[in-house]
Order: C-alpha cells, then structure tokens, then sequence
C-alpha cells in the first residue's frame, strides 16, 4: 500500500516533535537543574555546573531514545528521515524525489517549530531565559570552521550508520532504530560540550525559532554552521556508503 506524501510529511513533522520536544528538552531540564546550585547558561559556561560528561550521556540518551521510537513508530509510513541533511543525502543519491524531499523538509521544521514552542509553553519562561529551549551554539574554544568541521564529521558517522542499518537492502531487520539511536547518544556524549551535537538543521531551528520569538537569545548568525555541517557529513558518508559497498 502506498502512503501518500501528505501522510508522510504529517508523520515526519510528528517524528521531529519528538525528536526536539525530548531530546531538546532534556537539555533545557539539565539546564534547569542545575541552575539551583550554580549560575550557568548555555552559551558560556556549558551544560550542568561544568558541562560534565554525565550530562552529556544523559541528554544524549534521551535523543536516542525519542529517535529509536520514532523509527519504530513511523518507520514504515515515512522512513522517518526526521532531519533534512537525511533527506537531502538520500535525494543527492538518487533515493528520493525532489518533490518530497521539499515537503519533508518543511514538514520536519514545522515539526521542529512546534516542539520547541509548545515545551515552553508548558515548561514556563526558565524554559528560554535559563534552559535557551536547548538550542545548540559552539562553546568557548569552538571557532566557526571547527564548529562545522565537527558537526560534519558527527553527522557523517550518523548517516554511514543509517546507510548500513537502515537503508541497505542487505542490512539484519528490525535492528536500525536502536543502531540510529545508539549512533545519535555517542555522538552527543562527545561532542555535545564542543558545537551542542546539533546533527541536524532542523533541531537546531526550533530552539532558535522559540528564543527568538519569546525574547530569548538571538542566535541566528550561528544557524549556517547546522546547515552546511548535517548536510555536508550526511552526503558525503551516503556517496561513500554506496562506493564501499558496491559490487
């Protein structure tokens, strides 16, 4: 049975809330946390008191967790791509047709949009003036260039494992959304205290779009380095998953 692309995008937009209402989420409670103890933002000092690696597994784990459910979920209606650079790479390899790569792309910020508006309204203003709705900068240290180089090298590892697990015909069933998932929580866990492990323009436009509505952070000039970082790394690791496998 086919599933016609309206469906598709109502699942990816739903995909992505997930995705950034929890994953997104858990850092802004982190965030929070940890602002009874110690003064912390997200934009000088890190997640926690001290950006610890602790944090950083916890946060990541929660992205992995609202990613291997999705793929569960809706796998099989979209192919839960729920991150434009996914997308893209699969349309630069011939995988999907331009028409639904645009719709799944608006679909997935809508989606993103929504989850970061909807968790502020819930959560109250701490949501944006302590926990910045989770949204992903360079820390100290982190330079403009290094900032995209290290997004790139995470999304690459991100799409080499959905290659392999997710769209390879060879690939074991019923195992690629804790593959997925798994991939996203070790990426986080080391390099989330270095750019915010963004892995995808979506995630970090919610946040961006929330705090810039509701009177937080403008953020906006750092919006470029989650743009071309996902999308370079995602079609570099497709084209050389199809070089390396091929017959």
């Amino acid at each position: 049975m086919t599933v016609t692309l309206g469906k598709r995008c109502i699942a990816e937009a739903v995909g992505t809330f997930i995705l950034v209402f929890f994953g997104a989420g858990a850092a802004v409670v982190t965030l929070m946390l940890a602002s009874g103890t110690t003064p912390s933002t997200p934009f000088n000092i890190g997640i926690g008191a001290l950006g610890g690696l602790g944090d950083w597994l916890a946060i990541g784990l929660a992205f992995g967790i609202a990613i291997t459910g999705s793929i569960y979920a809706f796998g099989r209606i979209s192919g839960c791509h729920i991150n434009p650079a996914v997308t893209i790479a699969l349309f630069a390899t011939r995988r999907f047709p331009a028409l639904d790569t645009g719709a799944y792309v608006v679909a997935q910020f809508i989606g993103a949009a929504a989850a970061s508006l909807l968790f502020a309204w819930a959560v109250g203003p701490d949501a944006v003036t302590i926990g910045g709705l989770g949204a992903t900068t360079p820390f100290p240290g982190i330079g403009y260039l290094q900032a995209i180089v290290i997004e790139t090298i995470g999304t690459f590892l991100l799409m080499f494992v959905i290659m392999g697990a997710a769209v390879d015909e060879r690939a074991t069933p019923g195992f690629s959304g804790l593959a997925v998932g798994l991939a996203v929580a070790g990426i986080i866990t080391t390099t989330g205290n270095l750019t915010g492990a963004s892995l995808n323009p979506a995630r970090t436009f919610g946040p961006y779009l929330g705090d810039w509505l509701l009177g937080g952070s403008n953020l906006w000039t750092f919006f470029p380095i989650y743009i071309i970082g996902p999308i370079v790394g995602a079609v570099v690791a497709a084209f050389l998953y199809d070089y390396l496998s091929g017959e």
